[in-house]
């Protein structure tokens, strides 16, 4: 990696556009996440979330825009942006006929790399799952499945993981463990692009926050400072302060 590429941003979105037919999906989104941070895209079913993160894993291409990932083009480098990603969509894409132990091998051994059965057994440890490493995915609870998922992802080491609403249909202790997996992540140094239309999730994991609502960021900040766009209400001389669901609903607009 150039020197250029650490010093800047992991991800860089610009002008971003997507249609089908006459759905204008994305119009104009822009956002950068700096090298080892957590940055999650919140938004409600339809906002566009799962659509830039196709594009930025290049299994789409953009109408207009730029996007680059770990210093690389995605629309003229996408080899580049692919060997240095890896994509965790909203279900968990492990075999369960397989053993926990065999998706991982099997995983590295379609990346061609060595030492296979080493790289499975460091990940299954990483992840608290030594134990159930021999057994069948298909015994694993609804959270284990998404670690072992998540484990899949990074095998080889690639620096910039999208996790595309990890927990949906999750249990709450499954997703605590998701959480916890996520935060470890970025402790390591991995850059997490999180979509979700959790609340909770955003509040919990993200050191960034941006808002996407039909196809367009409204706001892009810390927790802190997204908590500032709204005035905090006083009841009874004591102050209140706004949660994230205040001012995303005072953002999209109440159902």
């Amino acid at each position: 990696m150039t020197v250029h590429q650490f010093s800047a941003p992991a991800i860089r979105v610009q002008g971003l556009k997507k249609s089908y037919k006459d759905l204008n999906v994305l119009r104009g989104v822009d956002f950068d996440v700096a090298r080892g941070s957590i940055f999650a895209l919140l938004g409600s079913n339809g906002a566009g979330k799962t659509t830039v993160v196709k594009v930025l894993a290049t299994l789409l291409k953009a109408d207009a825009g730029t996007a680059g990932v770990n210093g690389f083009d995605v629309a003229t480098q996408p080899r580049d942006v692919r060997e240095s990603i890896s994509l965790t969509g909203q279900f968990a894409a492990v075999d369960e006929i397989l053993s926990g132990r065999e998706n991982l091998v099997l995983v590295a051994k379609l990346r061609h790399l060595k030492r296979s059965g080493q790289i499975a057994d460091d990940l299954l440890r990483r992840f608290s799952l030594t134990e159930a490493g021999g057994r069948k995915a298909s015994t694993y609870s609804g959270g284990m499945r998404r670690r072992l998922d998540i484990a899949m992802s990074l095998v080889g080491d690639p620096p910039v993981i999208f996790l595309d609403e990890p927990t949906t249909g999750l249990d709450p202790q499954a997703r605590l463990e998701v959480w916890q997996t996520v935060k470890d992540l970025a402790e390591r140094g991995t850059t997490v692009l999180l979509t979700t239309q959790y609340l909770d999730e955003a509040e919990q994991l993200a050191d960034r926050i941006a808002i996407l609502h039909e196809g367009r960021i409204l706001v892009n900040g810390t927790l802190a400072e997204l908590k500032q766009l709204l005035p905090p209400a006083k009841v009874e001389y004591i102050e209140k302060q706004p949660t994230l669901e205040d001012v995303f609903l005072s953002l999209v607009g109440a159902e």
